[in-house]
């Protein structure tokens, strides 16, 4: 009798086993993959930054003390609320890279700048490396901000994108940041950026004149109507993402227009330097061309200059090569100029 239990117990404990390693439906399979993958795609991006993180202090330490710094920016009006704590009670955390000259005097201060990174969802990484170190040599305080859409910190930094919007708000915080808690001259801080970051640069220069001492764009994004009128529907997509703007050109041309450089040149105050070259294959030169022409016609005074072909395109001004280098001296040119 015991032994036709155990039997019987078996029985039932195999048919629940095998029930229980049923594959599920087909869908529900797909489902849960895409969703692995979506998590790992997001893991691996935090495993790439923290990689190029490293070489920062492997390739510069011998000129610069080196710092990654967490501090915050605006609240992100689209986040989705927790435990009842509204959005304006939850700012923005950010990061910002600092790189000090070894050996600095901390008894006085001194001039930074601030070298935005490009790319509508990019990061700080070690792209920018010779050029750290050339500003760090002549003396400057570099600091880099990571604001929000930037990549390598997950999916929520990622969506908290707010392209000429509050990503230029967390630029500010990270100068202020570095006012409140380093050597740094707040009369003596440069706004420095190329591509993207160049239309960062313009655009909190344009709204902070009293915060920064100067601008320089190299290849600025300068009009947001014309760059979505000759890029992919894929970089169009970007923009019109839900947790974007939400909508195309055609359906919000008052909010791409509030977001984009040449609409907003009345503003200018600061000393300005604008670079670019006719064979920029990302921000085309009819765009620069525009904000040149804009700057013009609103009685800016400014300086530009416009590069026939060269060699390297968008990337002239920032790579390695001997014609990058001397393209530089007119930044440290300027900026020598404008910092003292």
């Amino acid at each position: 009798m015991r032994h036709a239990r155990l039997v019987t117990s078996c029985a039932a404990l195999l048919a629940f086993s095998v029930q229980a390693q049923e594959p599920k439906p087909l869908d529900e399979q797909v489902k849960a993959l895409s969703s692995k993958v979506e998590s790992l795609r997001w893991e691996l991006d935090q495993v790439r930054k923290s990689a190029d993180d490293a070489l920062f202090w492997l390739r510069l330490s011998d000129v610069a003390e080196i710092d990654k710094v967490i501090l915050t920016g605006p609240p992100n009006p689209k986040e989705k609320p927790r435990y009842g704590i509204a959005n304006e009670r939850h700012p923005v955390r950010i990061y910002q890279y600092v790189f000090l000259p070894k050996k600095l005097d901390r008894s006085k201060k001194h001039p930074a700048i601030m070298l935005t990174h490009g790319g509508v969802h990019g990061d700080f990484g070690t792209y920018h490396v010779h050029m750290v170190r050339e500003m760090v040599e002549r003396g400057y305080v570099v600091l880099a901000t990571e604001y929000r859409g930037s990549t390598g910190y997950g999916k929520g930094m990622y969506e908290a994108i707010d392209y000429g919007g509050l990503e230029n708000d967390d630029v500010v915080a990270g100068r202020d940041w570095a006012v409140e808690n380093l050597p740094v001259d707040p009369g003596r801080i440069a706004l420095v950026g190329w591509s993207h970051g160049g239309m960062i640069s313009l655009m909190v220069g344009f709204d902070h004149p009293e915060k920064f001492a100067c601008i320089f764009a190299g290849v600025p994004v300068s009009d947001l109507l014309t760059r979505l009128g000759y890029t992919a529907q894929s970089y169009r997509e970007l923009f019109s993402a839900p947790y974007h703007i939400g909508k195309e050109p055609v359906d919000a041309v008052d909010e791409y227009r509030r977001r984009s450089p040449i609409w907003n040149v009345h503003k200018l105050k600061l000393p300005l330097m604008v670079t670019t070259s006719t064979n920029d294959r990302d921000v085309n030169v009819v765009e620069v061309e525009q904000l040149i022409v804009h700057l013009k016609a609103a009685g800016k005074s400014f300086e530009h200059k416009i590069y026939k072909d060269a060699p390297g395109g968008h990337s002239f001004e920032r790579i390695d090569t001997t014609f990058a280098r001397k393209a530089r001296e007119d930044l440290y040119a300027f900026l020598a100029k404008h910092l003292k």
